[in-house]
């Protein structure tokens, strides 16, 4: 258990840190930890993988599969599938029968911190997310700067202790990313709109645009809105089934806008049209306005370093 209320990087460099799935994020987040903590375990299915993360330095160990009488562990990072993380703490009591510090990087946070609150008292636990990513998924695809000056959300629940929280935040700030903490059930709505709904559109747009003839004259419109439709269906599927109520208020929303936008258009209603489009224009011009006020605020300043795993 973590219990020293030491600075940020003495908090982080006397840990070993598991991280249960060495794709994208937790390939990215091992990245970023090198050199900051005592060892970096992986845990991982695929045997290539695996092997890839132990050639590239990635972790100092890697493991199958996480058992009773794996290495010690200080700080266990759950970083697969939501529904992975799900089934990974029902077990957790007995495969790591004297507790540890626990914290993932789930896309949805209200079903992880339900089962998070159901741990032994001999756990902490806190739910995380970076809002951050790619359209590719696996290790080849990590990067030590992927969450540079991104968001992480912390969400508390019941297991979630001060010493783990100042671990959690001491974690966020050794990868360069911006802490918010945030309630599970808020953090569900939120990004049900901002993350989940984007990706189920890029979606719905690649299968209606699916012929060959139709590729041939996209340009990069096309391009941009199409790019999450390359996300992985298995992280995807999770999400859905996971935040899948929160996600049908924000399709609710979306289909509202949309009714306007089909009646003016039915209409030839030039004016109405004219109004719509022009509060989506204001609306994103303000979007752009916080953003990069965001990155004037970049931890470190100036563009991110390399750090992709070829």
């Amino acid at each position: 258990m973590i219990t020293d209320e030491s600075g940020a990087g003495e908090r982080l460099a006397g840990l070993r840190v598991g991280i249960v799935g060495l794709g994208l994020m937790g390939g990215s987040l091992a990245l970023a930890l090198r050199g900051r903590v005592a060892g970096l375990i992986g845990v991982e299915r695929q045997g290539d993988t695996r092997q890839m993360a132990l050639r590239a330095g990635v972790v100092d160990e890697a493991l199958e599969a996480l058992t009773p009488d794996a290495p010690p562990i200080d700080l266990l990072v759950l970083a697969t599938p939501v529904r992975v993380i799900l089934d990974t703490l029902g077990r957790l009591p007995a495969l790591r029968p004297g507790g540890c510090a626990v914290i993932d990087l789930g896309s949805t946070k209200r079903a992880v911190l339900a089962a998070m609150d159901t741990l032994p008292p001999s756990f902490a636990a806190i739910g995380g997310h970076p809002m951050c990513g790619k359209e590719t998924s696996g290790l080849a695809s990590a990067s030590a700067d992927l969450f540079r000056g991104q968001t992480f959300i912390l969400c508390r629940g019941r297991r979630t202790t001060p010493a783990l929280e100042a671990t959690a935040l001491a974690l966020v700030a050794a990868i360069d990313a911006r802490p918010l903490v945030m309630d599970a059930a808020d953090h569900d709505a939120i990004v049900a709109a901002v993350s989940h709904l984007p990706a189920v559109l890029s979606a719905a747009l690649m299968r209606l645009a699916a012929d060959e003839r139709q590729w041939a004259v996209s340009a990069s419109g096309f391009r941009d809105v199409a790019r999450l439709a390359g996300s992985d269906p298995r992280m995807m599927l999770d999400i859905l089934l996971t935040n899948r109520d929160a996600l049908l208020g924000a399709l609710d929303g979306y289909e509202a806008e949309l009714a306007v936008l089909r009646q003016a258009l039915t209409e030839g209603d030039e004016a109405a049209l004219g109004d719509w489009l022009a509060g989506a224009q204001l609306r994103y011009a303000a979007y752009r306005r916080h953003k990069s006020a965001e990155h004037l605020h970049l931890p470190g300043g100036g563009p991110p370093p390399p750090g992709k795993i070829a």
